[in-house]
């Protein structure tokens, strides 16, 4: 007599299935947005892995989404429009964000530098806001962007929150190199995160962009810190005094505006 089919393991496999074309999707999204280019299937199928099979129907269904958007031959892909509600939607959400940008602005105008807020996630920064100099030449970290917490200031203001043990598991093997300047010794980092420790403030010069000195420092209504601050400044117009000076008062303006977060309730 035959047995019934066993409906428990057809609905795991169901939904095994669900979660796998999920996270598929979502690693096809973050492909994306790391490529600043548009992408084909072949393209894609490369960098992923996947089946091709698989990329079209994710294709197809990122596209309707309105995730993704085709070229005029529908034969290439990039980010559609959809992300950047999406990530709005993030920035409108969190708390912190307003009273940032206020500090931003003050900070910019008592320094005539472009400043930043950011954010440290696993071994990245993210850049939640920038208030940008009137006479900045240089490209600036736009809003979303991220760059390995190593080579910046803000990355190194917070990394200087952890324990050695906790960077160097944060941190990978290779470190990578943004300029010639970057620290790729696992053991210079740590020396720099000392350094910010001592004097309550991260700075680097060129590490994360030809031509821009930075300094940083942690907003404290987190422990450890998870967000941080920071003035760049081109090197050109940057003594090592005006730089320390800044430094400075970014420990002042940052220890303000955590107790204004702490004071609303925000953690």
């Amino acid at each position: 007599m035959p047995q019934p089919a066993d409906v428990s393991s057809a609905a795991g496999g169901t939904d095994a299935a669900g979660v796998k074309s999920a996270r598929r999707a979502i690693d096809l999204v973050e492909t994306f947005a790391a490529q600043p280019s548009w992408l084909s299937l072949s393209d894609l199928h490369v960098q992923t892995g996947f089946p091709r099979s698989s990329l079209h129907g994710l294709l197809r269904t990122l596209l309707d989404a309105g995730w993704l958007e085709a070229d005029s031959s529908n034969t290439r892909y990039r980010l559609g429009v959809r992300a950047l509600i999406c990530g709005t939607a993030y920035l409108d959400r969190d708390p912190a964000i307003r009273y940032a940008t206020e500090a931003l602005e003050e900070l910019r105008e008592q320094t005539g530098f472009t400043t930043h807020y950011a954010r440290l996630i696993g071994n990245q920064v993210i850049y939640l806001e920038t208030r940008e100099s009137a006479n900045s030449t240089y490209l600036t970290s736009k809003i979303g962007r991220t760059l390995p917490a190593h080579a910046t200031a803000l990355g190194k203001a917070l990394l200087a929150e952890l324990t050695q043990e906790e960077v160097a598991e944060l941190l990978p093997d290779q470190l990578p190199a943004l300029t010639p300047n970057t620290l790729v010794s696992l053991d210079d980092v740590l020396d720099a995160c000392a350094t910010a420790q001592e004097r309550g403030y991260a700075a680097e010069i060129e590490e994360g962009t030809p031509g821009i000195r930075c300094v940083a420092a942690v907003v404290p209504y987190r422990i450890p810190g998870t967000d941080a601050i920071s003035c760049s400044m081109p090197i050109e117009q940057t003594t090592d005094a005006k730089a320390r000076k800044v430094g400075e008062l970014l420990v002042k303006v940052t220890a303000q505006l955590a107790q204004r977060l702490r004071r609303e309730g925000i953690r």
